[in-house]
């Protein structure tokens, strides 16, 4: 299952993490843990953020995706199921409409 992961990091630790100068390190252990598809880094909400797209194999896997950011950044994460075109064609849209006109 495909989710898409906002992640919000608050201003502290990260800011002591820069100055420390090891940030660098504790995002790649992030990064290298969640092993995402694709992550970019931007803004959410005036905070820094990363947006993740990672593929889990099952639901008990989403704390593996979050507990690095939760405990290493102090971080809060919104996950979202992303869906292909492949993936909605099969939804079967057509039946349901049909079924609740």
């Amino acid at each position: 299952m495909r989710i898409l992961v906002n992640v919000h990091i608050p201003h502290e630790p990260f800011n002591t993490l820069v100055r420390e100068g090891t940030v660098g390190a504790v995002i790649s252990r992030i990064v290298e843990a969640c092993k995402p598809e694709a992550i970019y880094f931007t803004e959410l909400n005036r905070k820094r953020g990363a947006v993740l797209v990672v593929d889990l194999a099952e639901a008990s896997d989403l704390p593996s995706i979050a507990e690095p950011w939760f405990l290493q950044l102090n971080a809060e994460c919104e996950f979202r199921i992303a869906m292909k075109p492949e993936d909605l064609q099969k939804a079967g849209l057509d039946a349901l409409g049909a079924k609740w006109k």
